[in-house]
């Protein structure tokens, strides 16, 4: 029987108090997701529907900034991101800028089956959701006493100058292989507490913070969205293999040594069609898990 596999992390940063006070409810929401999105797998479900499930699942959790506990801009606004990609033939959905969908996940998706596009924002994306009948949520429902209690304390003391140089991160996100043999990703934000309304980070750009190829791996990354950009992470990754790099090596020569002269803090799961994981972060703490068949649940918050 072909290899299962998937992968989800809940964001790559320094330690924080919150996380600490909350790790056994951080580690169960990882383990939901996992088996859940494997559950998909093992019923012989796509990578894909794993993905987004896996996914999904983090959405609804107010602990993960993703969803129901995605950050607050400036304005004190939720605008959320999402992508997914398809190693099989390398479609890809992306949205950004959505306000009240209940699951960015799902219509990103949506963007990938049922248009031409890859990539939608704000109203556009609004609408297409309505006019497909996704859950919509009243702008209420996304924000959580946690989040709300950082953008309150950040927008008293941080000027605009402050706004515009701080360091941008927090994200969910999941890699999957089917029995198929396919490989898909998925990555999801709530952006950052106080940021520039707006502000588009790596989670729904196909290539820095997701990409998939069947030829190579899935990669979901998460941390300061704009040096994934720049350094276009999951592509790269995607590269090194392609040069006869192993997953774990090519991981860790992108996070740790091409990295070097931007120094961005950022981390990434990922996962071959061998069913091989590849995890990397430079960060204090990178909130992940993983499952094969031939692999138990692993659950790690901060080494």
């Amino acid at each position: 029987m072909n290899k299962i596999a998937i992968a989800v992390h809940g964001g790559a940063s320094e330690n924080y108090s919150f996380l600490r006070e909350h790790q056994q409810e951080f580690a169960l929401g990882l383990a939901k997701a996992t088996e859940m999105g494997y559950e998909v797998l093992d019923k012989g479900g796509s990578a894909l529907d794993a993905v987004e499930e896996a996914v999904g699942i983090l959405e609804d959790n107010p602990l993960f900034n993703a969803g129901r506990g995605s950050a607050l801009n400036s304005r004190g606004e939720v605008e959320m991101d999402a992508s997914l990609m398809d190693g099989k033939d390398l479609q890809a959905g992306a949205v950004s800028m959505v306000r009240t969908v209940k699951n960015p996940i799902r219509l990103a998706r949506l963007v990938m089956e049922k248009t031409r596009h890859v990539f939608l924002s704000g109203y556009g994306a609004l609408e297409l959701a309505k006019k497909y009948g996704m859950e919509i949520e009243a702008e209420s429902y996304f924000i959580t006493p946690y989040q709300y209690e950082v953008y309150q304390k950040l927008n008293k003391i941080e000027t605009m100058e402050e706004i515009q140089k701080k360091k941008m991160k927090g994200t969910v996100g999941a890699v999957a292989l089917d029995l198929q043999g396919n490989l898909a990703a998925g990555t999801s934000t709530g952006g950052i507490s106080n940021c520039l309304p707006g502000r588009i980070g790596d989670s729904c750009v196909i290539g820095a913070g997701c990409y998939a190829n069947n030829a190579t791996c899935a990669v979901s990354g998460t941390g300061e969205g704009e040096y994934l950009i720049r350094g276009v992470v999951g592509h790269t990754i995607s590269m090194m293999m392609e040069f006869d790099m192993p997953l774990q090596e090519a991981c860790d020569y992108v996070i740790h040594e091409r990295n070097k002269k931007l120094n961005g803090e950022m981390g990434i799961i990922a996962l071959n069609q061998m069913g091989d994981f590849g995890i990397s972060f430079n960060t204090e703490i990178m909130k992940r898990a993983w499952k094969s068949s031939s692999r138990e649940i692993q659950i790690k918050l901060f080494d």
